[in-house]
């Protein structure tokens, strides 16, 4: 869905790929449609839901050879259902992918980094909470201002002040408590590296990479 995410995705596939030439990288089949509806305008009720044109995607994939499904878009895993139900193949669950890494770290608190669809579907507390893990979200005036600053990164906006302001945010979660800080969406490693905070940062973006890396090579 966010062009710069897929990119990004595709990359961190290559990188983490054990390969010699260039055969030994699995073929990727790349639907990088930025018509999907807005999935957190769907959340709020204010768009239209993604699931047709979602459910399309997939069978189009399928069509073309696809053996796996992925989709490296937090918020759209609330309508993951359209997708297991329009094509028979293997799904990797982004959300699930990255609660399983977080389950690892065996953290006291995580702090949720993500957009509001992906919030107000509850996709990481539901996750979260079935593995026994405690979190917190950003209060509404920092969701308010993450919110900004994604839209800023998806229109291109990927600069020092960018990065500081998404550090900060990720810093006023550790404030509160968290030992562990979830970038639970795909546009947030793009301006916040490990690096940039104190606590253990868990990319949901290279788990799924690193999944699906495993699931295309076993």
């Amino acid at each position: 869905m966010g062009p710069a995410a897929t990119i990004a995705f595709m990359a961190r596939v290559r990188a983490l790929t054990p390969a010699a030439r260039d055969q030994d990288h699995p073929r990727l089949l790349v639907d990088c449609n930025p018509g999907v509806p807005d999935r957190n305008a769907a959340a709020g009720g204010i768009g239209p839901t993604p699931d047709d044109v979602l459910a399309s995607m997939a069978r189009g994939l399928v069509t073309a050879g696809a053996e796996i499904l992925v989709m490296p878009c937090n918020a759209a895993h609330a309508h993951a259902a359209a997708i297991t139900g329009a094509c028979a193949i293997p799904f990797i669950n982004l959300v699930e992918t990255a609660a399983d890494e977080v389950a690892a770290l065996a953290p006291t608190r995580v702090g949720i980094l993500a957009a509001d669809g992906c919030l107000e579907a509850g996709l990481y507390q539901d996750a979260l909470a079935r593995r026994g893990i405690s979190f917190i979200v950003c209060e509404p005036a920092a969701q308010a201002a993450f919110m900004a600053l994604l839209y800023g990164v998806k229109a291109g906006d990927t600069g020092p002040v960018a990065r500081a302001r998404m550090a900060a945010l990720a810093v006023g979660l550790i404030d509160r408590g968290a030992d562990a800080v979830l970038a639970g969406c795909t546009e947030i490693p793009l301006v916040l590296a490990p690096t940039d905070i104190a606590v253990a940062l868990v990319d949901s973006l290279e788990a799924l990479a690193r999944r699906t890396v495993a699931a295309a090579t076993a």
